[in-house]
């Protein structure tokens, strides 16, 4: 890579803000075998921005509650401890986004396909024996996989711009435009941002390789693949980078067609209206 991209690079990166330290704390706690729900439920609750985005997604009419939630141990009891820890990471991660950017990328549609991607990438795991990953670690990657994009967008504004046109116009991959235009695509600065905020190194090579072909498969690695081309397939939210018919499917590892797989994963419906709502809170 060339200096001064690089330079310019580390610079973006380092100019993001830090990743919640209540999610981090979170992330390690899910990593322990038997851990409490309870634990989990103590460190949301000493985040007062977390505990009120949760609350208020649970008390939306979308749930159509007879009565007011007004903890996090009650949202546990109704929505499980799994559904309010990826609430908290996503809310997270959302709380890091920028409210513009001059790049003219919408922020709104770009983390409802994180978010919906992310569900998906952890219910391929669970779903599939051959899919041998951790489904939190399906989430999260799912969660994260563009934020490359959000440093771009935020801090490499004009850059990203003539990368988007050039995409646009084009209709090749957004990673080559991007490469083609900044010298480095979103897949290598959200591996970056990974390293800043202290993830693990898999994770963070997961992110890296998300777009390439010509490293070996994981588990982890194929899960991310096929939930974001399910979800640009089928148009939920906007990356950028829409599904293009002469795409190959990450499909090899399910023993099942791309096609079979979408229809396996059952209705995106209330997935995607379950991410549109956590989108619309958690940019709030």
């Amino acid at each position: 890579m060339d200096a001064d991209v690089e330079r310019k690079l580390m610079s973006a990166v380092e100019r993001m803000p830090a990743f919640p330290r209540a999610a981090q704390k979170i992330l390690e706690l899910t990593r322990q075998l038997n851990c409490p729900p309870k634990e989990i439920v103590g460190v949301i609750d000493k985040d007062p921005v977390l505990t009120v985005k949760i609350l208020r997604v649970i008390n939306s009419a979308y749930y159509g509650l007879p009565s007011k939630i007004t903890s996090v141990n009650q949202s546990v009891v109704f929505l499980g401890i799994n559904t309010v820890k990826n609430l908290a990471l996503g809310f997270a991660a959302a709380g890091t986004l920028p409210r513009t950017n001059a790049a003219g990328f919408d922020m709104h549609k770009y983390l409802l396909h994180s978010l919906t991607t992310s569900v998906l990438a952890r219910q391929l795991c669970v779903q599939f024996p051959a899919a041998e990953a951790d489904p939190g670690d399906c989430y999260i990657a799912g969660l994260l996989h563009d934020f490359g994009k959000v440093v771009f967008a935020q801090f490499m504004a004009e850059e990203y711009k003539a990368a988007l046109k050039l995409r646009a116009e084009s209709g090749r991959p957004l990673h080559e435009c991007e490469a083609e235009v900044i010298g480095a695509d979103h897949a290598l600065v959200g591996a970056m941002l990974a390293a800043k905020w202290q993830f693990p190194t898999a994770l963070g090579e997961c992110i890296r390789d998300h777009h390439r072909l010509d490293v070996p498969s994981t588990p982890l690695l194929d899960c991310l693949r096929v939930a974001n081309q399910i979800c640009r397939r089928q148009k939920v939210g906007d990356s950028g980078n829409p599904f293009r018919d002469d795409e190959v499917p990450a499909a090899q590892r399910f023993g099942a067609t791309f096609d079979d797989i979408i229809a396996g994963v059952g209705s995106l419906e209330k997935i995607v209206a379950d991410s549109a709502i956590f989108a619309q809170v958690g940019t709030k």
